[in-house]
Parts: structure tokens; sequence; C-alpha cells
């Protein structure tokens, strides 16, 4: 039996719907389980979330390459072990969003708590709002971009990958970092021990571009900001200080 362009049409169309999950009907402990269920293949690749209202740990440790789009702001850890989906908060999250994350992307429409982006291997975290304390801590790889500013003692201790402020950031930036890259483009508090303003040549202007286009940071140029790194004083002991030990 011949089938139908129409009816083939539909059911493509009923293939990409999305699997809505509301949080006032059905526990959390569900949802992430479902989402844990999934197999490579699967055709289930939009999700959506609606009535979070806070919950913690919204859509941990996902490891397909599917899309979730959470309608409404969420509590802690939303997204943490994120491997290879594409999680989109329309509202504001808790602290530690997108902790350990390994791979694929989290955007948060609204403001971040602390620790955004926490012990982040890879992947890209965008918040288009503001970003509370020690955003990127300990990062080792990850790729945050924050459209508005960041607090006090963001990327201590930050290991790899990419950091990118487009407005101020607070005291510390930096502190104790190791070979993170951090690019802000408005002012600077203070910068932490062992962080330097650092020379930005051409290959750290084309990164950059390329991470405020994938940021949605539409009309901002890469030239507009600083970029600052590790002095490396803090790699190796020095035999004049063991007095001090």
């Amino acid at each position: 039996m011949n089938v139908s362009k129409a009816t083939r049409e539909q059911d493509h169309e009923q293939s990409r719907a999305s699997t809505v999950f509301d949080l006032a009907e059905m526990p959390l402990r569900e949802l992430n389980q479902a989402l844990h269920n999934l197999t490579p293949g699967s055709n289930e690749t939009a999700w959506e979330v609606l009535n979070p209202k806070g919950s913690h740990s919204v859509a941990v440790g996902v490891d397909q390459p599917i899309t979730i789009d959470v309608r409404g702001s969420v509590g802690y850890y939303c997204g943490g072990m994120n491997d290879g989906s594409a999680i989109t908060v329309h509202g504001s999250a808790g602290p530690g969003v997108g902790e350990n994350m390994m791979s694929g992307s989290i955007t948060v429409k609204g403001d971040a708590s602390q620790y955004a982006g926490a012990t982040g291997r890879g992947g890209l975290l965008v918040i288009e709002g503001n970003a509370s304390s020690r955003c990127g801590i300990s990062m080792k790889g990850i790729d945050i971009v924050v459209h508005g500013n960041i607090g006090h003692m963001s990327a201590f201790m930050a290991q790899s990958g990419n950091l990118v402020v487009l407005g101020d950031a607070g005291d510390a930036l930096g502190d104790s970092i190791y070979e993170a890259r951090l690019f802000v483009r408005g002012k600077v508090e203070s910068l932490g021990a062992d962080c330097i303003a650092k020379e930005m040549r051409p290959e750290h202007l084309e990164l950059l571009q390329g991470l405020l286009d994938r940021a949605g940071a539409t009309g901002v140029k890469a030239a507009e900001f600083k970029r600052y790194g590790s002095a490396r004083t803090l790699y190796n002991f020095n035999i004049d200080n063991a007095d001090a030990y």
C-alpha cells in the first residue's frame, strides 16, 4: 500500500514533537529516569519540562544528543554532568548549573547563582544574565560565556577552558589560576593571586570571536575585551621560601 506524501509529512512532524514532562503532575525522579533510559538512535530527541518551580537537579546526567527546554527557573545543579545534550533554561538557575559538564550546551536565559560551570570539562555554558560568585571555579576545559557580570573569586583554580564576560568581574578574578583563559570586556575589581593581564594575540581574537558568535552575543567584537591568565609563579616550589613551610 502506498503512503501518501501528507501522511509521511504528518509522521515526520509527530516524530519531531517534544516529549512534554509537567513537574506539577509527575515527580522529578521520573523525568531524570526517563532521560537516563534514552539510548542512541531514540526518536525522542526533543523534551520540554513544564513547571520546574525551582526544582533541584533537573536533567542531570543526560548522555544523549537531545534538546531539553525547561520552561521556568530551576534550583541547584541543573544539567550537572551533561554529556551531549542541549539544555535551555527559560528562567534563572540556582547554584552549580552545568557542574562537571562534559559536552553539549546549557543556556540560561536569566541569571545564575554561585559556582556556575564548576569543574566543567567540556561543552558550552551560556548565561544571558549575570552570574554570581565563583563562576567557573576549577574549570577543566569548559567554555563559559556570561552576557552580564560575574561575582568574586570567579575562575578560582581554573585549569583549562575559556571564561568570557561581557560585563564586569568581581574581586579576586582568576585566583591561583592554571592555564584557563579569561576574557573580560568590562572592569575587573581585582585580580587574584598569580593572575595577570596578558597580551591579546590574533589567535585569541579568533578564538574569542568564535565563542561570542556561538553564544549569541550579537554585535560584540573580540577586540573590546582584555585577556587575563596565569603568571605561572605558583607552579614550582621556590627554595628561597623554604623557611615558610
